[in-house]
Formats: structure tokens, C-alpha cells, sequence
């Protein structure tokens, strides 16, 4: 996948472990758009892609921004942009992708962020005030140290539609109360860790919402599935027939590249959707967090970063 050289332009400490990063075109050349929603793959050395959502306001064609959180049990993506790339750095990004775009209509919509998770929402609540669409955002943080952005916020034009929830000071939200005023029609949208992104999704299913009124996106590592228990299966390169096995521990994307089986990864963590693959005959264990559980149930693709099979052999179609 071909990629843009850009340039840091400015690195800003937002909040406590939070910086956000201004990337500009290192050659003066035009970005492509993007819209609200939309991530980004940045590439930090030899096999080292992380996707980090824009959120900036999609109208802007001169910059991308991204906010990261340094997490030191991560797998380096954040403590290599952290400690190793200041401003002037030069680096590798690809162009922008949506996996979590926003319904089009003019109905209402509000957005649930936590922590991080404020990124990819922030250029959604850019883009619903320019259009002037109603939204209500809902921001919770642990405390008043880990709220990023919070100025932008305070001063944008949209700021009496953002409402901020410090757990530290008691003021956690209550998304019961929130769903239970929105107008009917009302899409929601939600971002954060995964606890946090489960009981917004909960919380409204048990109100009633519809599933095609919800919409997500992780940003955080998928937690991994006890080794315990697993067993080995056999996954089939529908092209040429060959068979390999995929033992506890192992993936299938690594498996399948010792072999020189070309299988396009990302995150390696079953949230970006990038080696998602389609399986012609089998039924896979699904660990990511990508797809829907509709999609899921389909059994008709899966990602081979992380999931594994119920079956004893995956047909793949590659």
C-alpha cells in the first residue's frame, strides 16, 4: 500500500501521557481527504503500523492531527512516537481510511468518549457543527489530568454541546439518563476501552436501540484469549492447495508468512480490519473486535491476526 511522507509540524502535550501530533506534507504536496471518523496506518520502523484516528475538522486539507496516549505495556507504537519522533521528524503514513464514519440523515446524534477514545469523535463533533446537525457529546475521563483536548473543547463553537464527566470527581455518566433524552431516530456513537465501549452498547440495547443505531471503534489492544485450551487446526491456501498448521500460540499470520504466504496486517490486534480474510469452508473462532457479531456469525471472513478456528481446517481464499 503506497504511503505519504509528512513531517511533524508541531507535538503538543495535551494531558497527562497525551500528546497530539500535527503532520503536514514533508514535499508541500496536497493530502488526501478524509472524512470524520477516519484513521490513519503511521508507520514507526521495520514492521512496526499503528492506526491512530484524525481529529482534526475533516474539512482541513492542509493537516492531519492525531492525539496518542504513551502506554508502557503497549507493543511500542506509542512509546516509539512518544520518545523517538520530535518535531521536524519525518515518517511514513498512509492514507486515511473510515471504519467508523458517521450515518448520513439529520437526525441526532450522540457520541460517548473515554479517555483516548475522544479522538475519532472529536472530528465528528467538527464536522456535525459545521453542518449544523444536532449532537450532544459525552467525554468521561478519570480525572481532570487526563482530559486531552479539554481546552479545544471548552473553547470550540459547538462547546455547550460537550459535557464532561470527571470519575475522580464524582461526576461519571450515566447513560441511561443520556439515551433516555435523545429524540427517537437518535444515532449513537462510541469510542474508548473496551469496558467502557461494552456498557454504552448494553445500556442502550437494554433500552431498545437497534444495533443499526450503534456504532463503535476500539482503540485498545484486544485482550488476549488464555492459551489454555487451545488447539491446533489446519488452514488451506485455496489457490494452491497447500496446508499448514497453526499450533496453540501461534497465529495464522505467522504461521502463513514463515511460509511466504503474503497476508497484509496493520494492528495485529483484530481492530483495523486489514487482513481481514475470506473463508471459503470452516468455522473460525472470532476474537476481533472489528466486525459485528452479524458479521461474525456469517463465518464468512475473519482475521487471521488473532482469531483462530472452531473447526478443524480453514479454507482461505488467498
Amino acid at each position: 500500500m503506497s504511503t505519504l511522507r509528512m513531517k511533524i509540524a508541531r507535538r503538543i502535550d495535551e494531558a497527562e501521557g497525551i500528546r497530539s501530533y500535527e503532520l503536514v506534507s514533508a514535499d508541500g504536496a496536497p493530502l488526501p481527504p478524509f472524512t470524520a471518523g477516519a484513521h490513519i496506518d503511521v508507520h514507526l520502523g521495520p514492521g512496526l503500523v499503528r492506526q491512530y484516528s484524525l481529529c482534526n475538522a475533516p474539512h482541513e486539507q492542509h493537516r492531519y492531527v492525531i492525539g496518542v496516549l504513551r502506554e508502557p505495556e503497549s507493543r511500542g507504537g506509542s512509546v516509539a512516537l512518544h520518545e523517538r519522533f520530535a518535531e521536524g521528524a519525518e515518517l511514513e503514513v498512509g492514507a486515511p481510511r473510515n471504519q467508523f464514519a458517521l450515518h448520513e440523515g439529520r437526525h441526532f446524534s450522540v457520541l460517548f468518549a473515554g479517555g483516548i477514545g475522544i479522538t475519532p469523535l472529536l472530528a465528528m463533533a467538527e464536522h456535525l457543527h459545521k453542518e449544523g446537525l444536532p449532537f450532544a457529546l459525552h467525554y468521561s475521563v478519570r480525572s481532570p489530568q487526563r482530559a486531552a483536548f479539554r481546552r479545544r473543547l471548552e473553547e470550540a463553537p459547538f462547546a455547550a454541546s460537550v459535557h464532561l464527566h470527571v470519575a475522580s470527581e464524582g461526576t461519571g455518566v450515566d447513560v441511561a439518563a443520556v439515551l433516555a433524552q435523545c429524540p427517537p431516530g437518535t444515532h449513537l456513537y462510541v469510542c474508548g476501552p473496551a469496558g467502557y465501549i461494552g456498557h454504552v452498547l448494553e445500556t442502550a440495547r437494554g433500552l431498545g436501540w437497534g444495533d443499526d443505531r450503534l456504532h463503535r471503534e476500539y482503540f485498545g489492544a484486544v485482550p488476549e484469549a488464555p492459551a489454555e485450551g487451545e488447539q491446533p487446526f489446519d488452514v488451506r491456501i485455496a489457490s494452491t492447495g497447500a496446508t499448514y498448521t497453526v499450533p496453540p500460540g501461534r497465529s495464522v499470520v505467522q504461521v502463513l508468512q514463515e511460509q511466504g504466504v503474503d497476508v497484509p496486517v496493520s494492528c495485529e490486534q483484530g481492530i483495523c480490519g486489514t487482513c481481514l480474510t475470506r473463508v471459503l469452508e470452516g468455522i473460525p473462532e472470532h476474537r476481533d473486535l472489528y466486525q459485528t457479531e452479524e458479521e461474525q456469525a456469517a463465518n464468512d471472513h475473519f482475521t487471521p491476526c488473532c482469531s483462530r478456528a472452531k473447526s478443524p481446517l480453514l479454507v482461505l481464499d488467498l
